[in-house]
């Protein structure tokens, strides 16, 4: 007999369906960076500044918000960021200048907590057995909503105009901001608070580094692979649609569609990250992620090639994700807000460097720089998996 406190498994994907609409946001941007420079009549090193700093804003919020997980309901804090979305989302569809454009999409980052209170709150309503699968699941419902947004905002870009694209986003959130009360149940799994005031709960994620040092490692590695993700695809949008290649953004938008096989993989690679244990998991994934992104190379010239690495990397890529955080989601449920906002500021601050990186190493290197750049990064991910499995996966054999 299930727990009743158990999520069902229709709310699990409810859940994970509110995790795409609310993680979409931060992607419209990738297919179509070069209509929207050219819209506000900017240089692409300065558009660049868009998701850079939603980047950044995001990893600020995730710091300043996401701890406010372990002492305040879940649900409600959701509901509250998911409003401040809303805001942020609106300032960017109704912009004219790129100034209030830019400072729209940075509010849109900062609120966009979310997608990382839904895993900690879920992993306090499931079975422990079931904890890689539930967690994969939502993550699967953030693949799908990164999907949507890269491959629907390169075709409504390409056949109606990119501001559209925006207004679409802005409706889908507003639904959803109505629809997460029901969404979320209002019971939650009983916690231990942690003592003191805001101040310091935000600071107790420090101690938490010393007593728990391998979310640093975890960090690092979603860290490294987010970066790579951003520049590899703010690459790709800038070579696809370059005179070289000459492609339109419905083509970059085309090709993200291959995320829709981390819909199915990525489940089913988090049970098997259930029976291996995630450490030892996260290696293997690493080095199937490394052998296909290593093709991005040679393959770079030709369209239909480039499907191959781009296949791999969305096989294997979220699964990393999710064994890095069961590394720390399988710990104590007090802990578990706070160890996750490490995590996601880790990540974020990945993601910023990595829209930085995307473009300016394309101007300079051009597309070949952008595949060096990125396979680098995947030799650092199995490095540093590799050492994370030796030293804290010693059961993992």
């Amino acid at each position: 007999m299930s727990n009743p406190e158990y999520l069902t498994r229709r709310q699990e994907l409810l859940l994970a369906l509110a995790a795409a609409v609310v993680t979409a946001n931060a992607y419209y941007i990738h297919p179509i960076i070069g209509e929207v420079a050219d819209g506000f009549g900017v240089s692409a090193s300065t558009i660049g500044l868009v998701p850079a700093l939603n980047q950044l804003a995001l990893a600020v919020g995730i710091f300043l918000l996401l701890p406010l997980g372990d002492r305040f309901s879940n649900r409600r804090l959701t509901v509250v960021f998911t409003i401040g979305q809303c805001i942020g989302l609106g300032m960017m569809t109704l912009a004219r200048d790129f100034a209030l454009f830019t400072a729209g999409s940075t509010l849109l980052g900062f609120f966009t907590i979310a997608p990382y209170l839904l895993p900690a709150y879920a992993s306090k309503r499931v079975a422990p057995e079931r904890l890689g699968h539930v967690t994969a699941t939502l993550t699967a419902g953030v693949i799908f909503g990164i999907l949507i947004a890269r491959v629907g905002a390169g075709v409504v870009a390409e056949y109606l105009s990119w501001r559209a694209v925006y207004w679409i986003a802005s409706a889908a959130m507003i639904a959803i901001a109505l629809a997460l009360p029901r969404i979320m149940p209002q019971l939650e799994a009983k916690r231990d608070k942690p003592p003191g005031n805001y101040f310091a709960l935000v600071m107790s994620v420090f101690p938490l580094l010393r007593a728990h040092r391998e979310i640093l490692l975890s960090g690092m590695i979603q860290g490294i692979g987010f970066a790579q993700f951003i520049a590899l695809w703010l690459g790709l949008a800038l070579h696809l649609t370059s005179p070289e290649m000459g492609y339109g953004t419905d083509v970059v938008g085309y090709l993200a569609g291959f995320a829709a096989i981390s819909i199915l993989s990525t489940p089913r690679l988090g049970t098997l990250a259930d029976r291996l244990g995630p450490r030892r998991a996260r290696f293997y994934f690493s080095l199937v992620q490394t052998a296909g992104i290593a093709l991005l190379i040679p393959f770079g010239d030709n369209l239909y090639l480039l499907m191959i690495p781009i296949f791999f990397g969305n096989l294997v890529g979220p699964a990393i994700d999710v064994t890095s955080r069961m590394t720390f989601l399988s710990l104590a449920p007090g802990l578990r807000t706070r160890l996750t906002t490490i995590y996601i500021v880790m990540m974020f601050i990945g993601g910023a460097i990595g829209s930085i990186a995307g473009t300016a190493i394309y101007d300079v290197y051009g597309w070949t720089g952008t595949a060096l750049y990125v396979f680098c990064s995947c030799l650092g991910i199995v490095a540093i998996s590799l050492v994370s499995w030796r030293i804290y996966g010693r059961n993992e054999r």
